[in-house]
C-alpha cells in the first residue's frame, strides 16, 4: 500500500507541475470589461452627478419614506466608490517612467 501511494505522489507530481496557472478563464474578459467602464472619465461624470442628484434629493426631499432614504444612501456609497476609483487612478502612475 506504501508503494502505490509513492508511486502515485510521484506520477502525479509530473501532471500537477505541468498544469497551467488558470490563464485565460471565460469569465476574466466580462471582468475586465467591467472593470474599465467603472474607471473612466465617464464614470467619474455619472457618479459625480449621481452624488449631488441624490444629495440634493435628501437635503429637499422633505419627508421620504425609509425604503426611498435607503435607496438614496446607496446611490451615494456606490457614486462615492466608483469617483473615488477613477479620482484614484489620476495619482497611480502609467506610461513611460523616467
Amino acid at each position: 500500500m506504501k508503494k502505490f501511494i509513492l508511486l502515485f505522489l510521484i506520477l502525479g507530481l509530473g501532471y500537477a507541475l505541468a498544469s497551467t496557472t488558470g490563464a485565460g478563464l471565460p469569465w476574466e474578459s466580462p471582468l475586465q470589461t467591467i472593470k474599465q467602464s467603472i474607471s473612466g472619465p465617464v464614470a467619474f461624470v455619472i457618479s459625480l452627478l449621481a452624488l449631488i442628484g441624490a444629495g440634493a434629493g435628501l437635503i429637499w426631499g422633505g419627508e421620504l419614506s425609509g425604503f426611498l432614504k435607503t435607496l438614496i444612501y446607496i446611490v451615494i456609497i456606490i457614486a462615492l466608490v466608483v469617483g473615488a476609483n477613477s479620482f484614484m487612478s489620476l495619482f497611480t502612475t502609467s506610461g513611460a517612467l523616467i
